[in-house]
């Protein structure tokens, strides 16, 4: 195990609680003030939480957790731009969601090639 699997593992532990927690309090907020952006963000963080906390609990390969990461940044930019739009009347910048989802694509894409990957001997 190098350095840097520690450190990305428990930053995908932390993203996976603060993404659960942030779901739960954004669905909340979304039922009692509306905002169908807010409503989406919630879902997206709610259903991503589970694989950061999987993916940083098993200290999964190397391909696994760069997939992860790459998740984690799309789903930041997706629903930061739809929670942007809802609560500041504006985007976080242009292309931000597309840029955000292509990067969820990829991430899940990403994961799915990590089982094909080999471990190292």
């Amino acid at each position: 195990m190098n350095s840097a699997e520690p450190s990305a593992s428990r930053l995908l532990v932390l993203a996976g609680g603060l993404s659960g927690a942030a779901g739960v309090a954004l669905s909340a907020a979304a039922a009692h003030r509306g905002g169908a952006f807010t409503g989406t963000a919630a879902s997206f963080l709610l259903m991503h939480a589970p694989v950061f906390l999987a993916v940083g609990l098993i200290g999964a390969n190397r391909c696994l957790r760069i997939a992860s990461l790459v998740l984690l940044a799309g789903l930041l930019l997706f629903a930061g731009d739809l929670l942007a739009r809802d609560f500041l009347g504006s985007r976080l910048f242009p292309m931000s969601a597309p840029i955000g989802g292509t990067l969820l694509i990829a991430g899940w894409l990403g994961i799915a090639i990590s089982a094909l990957v080999r471990p190292r001997s």
